[in-house]
């Protein structure tokens, strides 16, 4: 299935292909606590996604060895994507950015990211 998703304002887009999405994925690590957002189980290689954003408007976020980048909109603050630490350069996306999915609806494993 094709997926598109957008951060609030629309300033940064992004499509990929992957099967039917059925479930998401919570982790426990400091900074998605507090994002709080309903991740993508799988992960999407970097030439199978297609990311378009305005000029100036994608801004990262890293911490501890930066290994992880956490993407996000400077202009609306959302969060639709970050390249994961266990597999460097690979996506996980934030579900509630993608068009057509309920993630109220979805059910979800949590990934124990406080114990790396």
């Amino acid at each position: 299935m094709k997926y598109t998703g957008s951060c609030h304002c629309g300033s940064v887009t992004f499509e990929f292909e992957e099967h039917e999405i059925k479930s998401g994925l919570r982790c426990n690590c400091s900074i998605c606590q507090k994002k709080g957002a309903l991740m993508s189980a799988f992960t999407v290689p970097p030439e199978a996604i297609s990311i378009t954003a305005a000029e100036g408007v994608l801004a990262t976020y890293s911490f501890g060895s930066g290994t992880a980048k956490h993407h996000f909109c400077n202009r609306c603050g959302i969060y639709p994507f970050h390249q994961t630490l266990r597999k460097p350069g690979h996506y996980r996306v934030n579900l509630g950015c993608l068009d057509g999915i309920d993630t109220t609806k979805l059910p979800f494993d949590v990934f124990d990211g406080a114990s790396v």
